[in-house]
């Protein structure tokens, strides 16, 4: 398992009974959680500290109950990386921190690569990996739907000092872009894509990940130059597990370039019980 295990100012502090209890800074944060199925005996006394607590809805969705109160939105940091974070509706809170192993794997590949590094980061949400490569030195394009989470990421590379950085963001359907990338024959070191279960474009494109990602897989590779770096995907969909991203980039990175690949479960230790929550999968190939 590819575990995060590297936050001072993140923890999962225990888990259990579909919640996990997480100190993101100096605040603490109650939210459900479907794997962690285990009984836990909150005996931590931050159980009795929470600031704020995500209750879902038999109805589907969910809201927040505020137990003290919380500014609109704070900042944490992982190494020299900060990161705006809120709490957002669908218990978000705008970052995953799991991803934090992903990320120092990719800066390892880059800071190491002795070249220049062009990173194409599809579903980018609020930039966590953007900010990783960014930093780095790589150039980055950053695609995402939302508006909303563009803008987002353009707040986290202020807080980070990459401002200035040749960072692109595009607010576009992913996969129209990369179609349109093809037909301007621009090429990429390394892609990096988080493709949600389901999901709409800005003009209501659809997205189903069972039916669309190997197509779109295909299209991505093809936009790869022709000595790339890595590609990475990043799965939180039921039933995507290691090894099927593992057999989609052999079928398809491995295919064309040869090279290395490993897929594993992500996930974060829990403070409390020495477990560890799992919290997705991710498929890493990176040239020999």
């Amino acid at each position: 398992m590819l575990i995060s295990q590297n936050w001072t100012e993140f923890e999962v502090i225990d888990a259990g009974k579909g919640e996990k209890l997480e100190r993101w800074g100096d605040k603490l944060l109650l939210r459900p959680d479907p794997q962690a199925i285990w009984d836990v005996d909150g005996s931590d006394a931050a159980w009795g500290r929470v600031d704020a607590h995500y209750h879902r809805s038999d109805t589907g969705g969910g809201s927040w109950q505020y137990l003290k109160k919380l500014p609109d939105y704070w900042n944490i940091g992982y190494n020299d990386l900060r990161f705006k974070i809120g709490t957002m509706s669908f218990k978000h809170t705008g970052l995953f921190p799991e991803q934090a192993v992903n990320w120092d794997w990719m800066r390892g590949l880059i800071e190491s690569c002795g070249e220049r590094v062009s990173v194409l980061n599809l579903f980018a949400y609020t930039g966590g990996a953007t900010m990783a490569c960014a930093k780095a030195g790589a150039e980055v394009c950053h695609v995402d739907s939302s508006k909303g989470m563009v803008n987002w990421a353009k707040d986290n590379a202020a807080l980070c000092g990459l401002r200035e950085a040749p960072i692109r963001y595009i607010i576009d359907d992913c996969a129209k872009f990369v179609k349109r990338e093809q037909r301007r024959g621009r090429k990429y070191k390394a892609v990096i894509m988080d493709p949600p279960s389901y999901g709409r474009g800005p003009s209501g494109e659809m997205w189903k990940i069972e039916d669309m990602l190997y197509d779109f897989l295909l299209d991505c590779i093809e936009v790869l130059d022709d000595e790339p770096l890595f590609f990475l995907i990043n799965s939180y969909t039921t039933g995507l597990q290691p090894q099927v991203l593992r057999n989609l980039l052999q079928v398809t990175a491995e295919k064309k370039f040869g090279g290395r690949i490993t897929a594993d479960e992500v996930g974060l230790p829990i403070k409390s019980s020495g477990l560890i929550l799992p919290c997705g999968a991710s498929g890493r190939w990176q040239r020999a």
